[in-house]
């Protein structure tokens, strides 16, 4: 995707395929019907799992960091992230910061590798209430901090929307975690937004009765969602959640009254 003068690209880290009945609920108990992600003959959905790759201003940044080498959970094929950079000229010392969307240990998992920092030169920046949630607070995650022990030097938090790197803009959308961040990637007028997990699958935005299972509050996050398919209806900007299949960009556009996903 190119905005502007800047590119973003998706980079795989691998794919996950989860039941579908736990990866969203319908609040009205209505079946899975979205042809946009058809489930397997086993019912379930694919998730695919990586980062974004964005160039800006000299810098080489990315959005999130995949699973990391050692991710085996059922379901998850990983650990890819790393040479599919190498495959299109980026090496781990290239990568000058990394952004969270949130700290799930899917979108984490390459900042360290068998404890040492995967991206030597990075700085990682994460929304304060995120780091506080998983890292230091009283229902932290001990798999978690130990993972991520070798980067807590090199750590920047937030927490109010603002401009992290030129046309890079954190904004927070909390909900599906406490910090949970959107980015918007903008330049010469032109946007798109990277959504992290603020939403998994095209149905949670046609159609509001579906929601997460993932989410740590989940009002909130459903909240969320609705706010921001209304934005996308109206905007029409171009947008990639976090798990989308090769997390590919569509647009929200509202057709004989209804809402429709397309695929940008």
């Amino acid at each position: 995707m190119r905005v502007g003068t800047i590119d973003v690209v998706p980079v795989l880290d691998g794919t996950a395929r989860l039941p579908v009945q736990n990866t969203v609920v319908h609040a009205g108990g209505a079946p899975w019907t979205c042809h946009h992600q058809p489930l397997d003959a086993h019912g379930r959905i694919r998730m695919d799992v990586g980062a974004f790759l964005i160039r800006t201003a000299g810098r080489t940044v990315l959005v999130d960091a995949g699973t990391g080498p050692d991710f085996a959970p059922d379901g998850f094929v990983t650990g890819g992230l790393l040479a599919n950079l190498s495959r299109i000229g980026v090496l781990p010392e290239d990568v000058i910061d990394v952004v969270f969307t949130h700290t799930h240990p899917d979108h984490v998992g390459w900042s360290t590798a068998r404890g040492e920092v995967t991206f030597p030169r990075a700085t990682f920046r994460v929304h304060a209430d995120d780091w506080a949630h998983f890292m230091t607070g009283p229902v932290a995650d001990p798999a978690l901090q130990e993972s991520l022990a070798p980067i807590t030097g090199r750590v920047e938090t937030f927490g109010a929307e603002t401009e992290l790197l030129p046309g890079l803009i954190a904004r927070p959308a909390p909900g599906h975690t406490p910090g949970s961040t959107i980015f918007v990637v903008s330049d010469a007028g032109e946007r798109v937004l990277l959504l992290g997990d603020v939403l998994h699958t095209v149905a949670e935005l046609t159609d509001p009765g579906w929601e997460g299972m993932f989410d740590v509050d989940r009002s909130a996050a459903t909240a969320m969602r609705k706010r921001l398919a209304d934005e996308l209806a109206e905007s029409g900007d171009p947008f990639a959640p976090a798990h989308f299949p090769e997390l590919a960009f569509g647009r929200l556009i509202t057709a004989d009254g209804m809402r429709r996903f397309v695929w940008a």
